[in-house]
């Protein structure tokens, strides 16, 4: 299967009609060149982060319903379908970056999976910020939009700095889970990076922990605890999850019919996608496409 996901807009990082790997905006000013457009679903090639610093309205990431209130700061990662639809005139800042401007600037994707702010799981709240750490993040803000806008000697080598800083300061204020730890990351953090990749290459094939576990060099019970202790969640949790989400964007954006979706996504029988749907999300796939199409393309 090709997971591009057909039916969804897939969007380049660009700026001045080019592709770059790192920009930088501003809500109002997409606010003002949507004019009145209400944005549609769609998935960035790229990390995105987003402030709402006066703003209100609903985040959907995934198809999970988050709310946008003021000093609420949303970490969305490539491929992840999300749509933004604020109320009035929103204010806040966007950052993007490609993995490419990760690499050129010597900051490790195990960076990212080590902090508390980019997730796999839709179901990741925003992290909430009080004055004295939007006071503080706004300065690094500022220097983010001065360098981006002002092409300086080491411009890249700035901005990748302040990012840093930037992802830095706002762990300090994410919840981590009980049974996370930053010894226990570091550690874990190839096997987890390796396991992620995988189940992105094979979660329509491969569904059980055993198999991924296998292609590590490892047992399924150490596979689970570095993942357990990496995210919050088993192995087997974070696949079928994969599953569920992959089934979801085919429900909506595409054409197939449920029997065709259970096939691609490697059940052999229809009626066993069916309960295994239902079972994770307490209503049938087929509620679920006749509820999320009204609430979402409207």
């Amino acid at each position: 299967m090709n997971n591009a996901q057909p039916g969804i807009p897939s969007i380049d990082l660009m700026h001045e009609e080019q592709k770059v790997n790192f920009a930088f905006r501003t809500m109002e000013g997409i606010h003002a060149r949507m004019g009145h457009l209400k944005d549609v679903p769609h998935r960035h090639n790229y990390y995105t982060i987003l402030w709402a610093s006066k703003a209100c309205g609903q985040h959907f990431i995934d198809y999970e319903e988050h709310l946008i209130r003021p000093n609420y700061i949303f970490f969305v990662n490539p491929g992840q379908v999300h749509q933004v639809i604020t109320f009035g005139e929103p204010e806040g800042y966007v950052i993007m970056f490609t993995r490419e401007f990760l690499h050129q600037n010597m900051i490790s994707e195990d960076f990212l999976t080590n902090l508390a702010l980019f997730s796999d799981s839709a179901e990741t709240p925003p992290l909430k910020i009080d004055d004295v750490a939007a006071k503080k993040l706004r300065g690094i803000v500022s220097n983010i939009e001065y360098t981006f806008n002002n092409k300086e000697p080491f411009r890249n080598e700035q901005l990748g700095a302040f990012l840093k800083l930037f992802l830095i300061e706002c762990n300090k204020y994410a919840p981590l889970p009980d049974t996370n730890n930053t010894q226990t990351l570091q550690a874990g953090g190839m096997i987890l990076r390796a396991f992620k990749k995988l189940v992105e290459e094979k979660f329509n094939i491969w569904h059980k922990v055993g198999s991924y576990a296998d292609a590590l060099n490892i047992s399924p019970d150490y596979l689970n605890n570095v993942v357990k202790s990496a995210i919050g969640k088993t192995a087997k949790e974070f696949i079928q999850e994969r599953l569920v989400l992959e089934a979801k964007r085919m429900g909506v954006h595409t054409h197939l019919s449920n029997k065709e979706i259970a096939f691609e996504l490697g059940f052999d029988d229809p009626s066993h996608f069916s309960k295994f749907y239902k079972s994770k999300q307490g209503v049938s796939f087929s509620d679920f496409r006749k509820s999320l199409e009204k609430s979402l393309v409207a």
